[in-house]
């Protein structure tokens, strides 16, 4: 049984080469792209390092947890690089230090001494990794998500509250001329007179029947029943086509992957 993970391993890693051998055979190379044994290198890894996550649909094991910890650790790294080039480098230090703005290469803006104040947060910060400063960090942490909270209420309070109270206010009678002017010119198109107050119509009462469903002050029997079970309805419907909309994208990734396995590692489709 302790021989079984050494030979899957060295079958994997035989059929890993294989693979390289083969794509760097067959690689269309120019001038401007790299060469055929790093091109053959790459898109052989990155076919292995999808089946690598994909075989966690069978069981988890050490490929996924390989694939998993890589995709980590290469995400992690490459935001901390982000973060020092772009923050520290190309912020901080021009508003901190000619010498390292000339020695980084960044053009100097002046010496601004409130900065000061965000380099002192950032090396509290990394008391984190003190085993006995570690609670210095929070000083730092809470400074973060305060002023992060602070910026993002007014944001949020527009976009997730206000814009979505100032949509439900719409006219139930979309163009009302009078009852003979909408029989004489009824139409079902999308930009019809009726399938507008149709649609404003339906917004209307799945907002009205929804906080209804909320409304905890009063039994729900009777009329007062029928509009909380259609707020229901409308809940469901509403979380359906969300939880819709994130599988289909998804799907499109999956979609992705298996056609880069297809056709550019295994050549099966054009």
């Amino acid at each position: 049984m302790r021989k079984a993970p050494i030979i899957i391993t060295a079958v994997v890693a035989a059929l890993f080469v294989l693979s390289w051998l083969l794509k760097s055979n067959g690689a269309v190379v120019d001038e401007n792209s790299m060469s055929a044994i790093s091109q053959g290198f790459w898109i052989t890894l990155s076919a292995f390092l999808t089946l690598a996550v994909m075989s966690f649909l069978y069981q988890d094991n050490p490929f996924y947890k390989f694939a998993e910890h890589l995709y980590v650790g290469v995400s992690a790294a490459y935001w901390m690089c982000m973060g020092f080039w772009t923050t520290l480098v190309g912020n901080l230090v021009p508003r901190l230090s000619e010498g390292l703005s000339n020695w980084f290469e960044v053009p100097y803006v002046g010496f601004k001494p409130h900065f000061i104040i965000p380099l002192v947060f950032g090396f509290l910060l990394l008391m984190r990794l003190s085993p006995k400063g570690g609670w210095i960090s929070r000083w730092s942490l809470a400074f973060i998500v305060g002023t992060t909270a602070g910026l993002n209420l007014p944001r949020f309070l527009s976009s997730d509250f206000i814009s979505q109270i100032s949509a439900t206010f719409m006219p139930l009678l979309v163009n009302w001329q009078g009852i003979g002017s909408f029989f004489s010119d009824f139409s079902l198109s999308a930009s019809g007179q009726f399938i507008g107050i149709l649609s404003n119509l339906v917004v209307f009462l799945g907002v009205f029947c929804g906080i209804i469903y909320f409304f905890f002050s009063k039994e729900h029997k009777g009329a007062f029943g029928v509009a909380s079970r259609f707020g229901i309805w409308i809940l469901m419907i509403t979380f359906g086509a969300s939880f819709g909309y994130t599988v289909m994208g998804r799907i499109s990734l999956l979609v992705g992957r298996l056609t880069f396995i297809m056709g550019d590692w295994l050549g099966l489709i054009s």
